[in-house]
């Protein structure tokens, strides 16, 4: 009988490893998707920061070219190839004149998920 005894000691004595094993996984998990959700806002940073150069540089281009400024962002796209993702960013493309800059402002549409 002192056998039968002491294999459930032991089972219970392997009680706390298991939930500190379980605790370990969890934590485990949950850093891991901050960091995942961390990567996303940098990913998403760079992409807004490589719209705004690529933008600039196809509105200086146009000018140098044709010697005015283009006269939409539909131009742009047309013309000079810019694409974006336009399900995450809204561009607001203001043209004044032909001869000043356009002004443009770059918004991130709320993440709808």
């Amino acid at each position: 009988m002192t056998n039968r005894f002491s294999k459930k000691k032991n089972i219970f004595s392997r009680l706390p490893r298991f939930k500190f094993s379980y605790i370990i996984c969890v934590a485990f998990i949950v850093v891991f998707l901050y960091g995942l959700s961390a990567i996303e806002n940098t990913t998403i940073h760079k992409q807004q920061e490589s719209l705004e150069t690529a933008l600039s540089r196809n509105i200086t281009h146009c000018y140098a070219v044709e010697g005015y400024y283009p006269p939409s962002l539909a131009y742009l796209e047309e013309h000079y190839g810019l694409t974006y993702d336009k399900t995450l960013f809204f561009v607001d493309y203001r043209p004044i004149a032909s001869n000043i800059r356009p002004n443009v402002t770059i918004l991130l549409k709320e993440a709808t998920s």
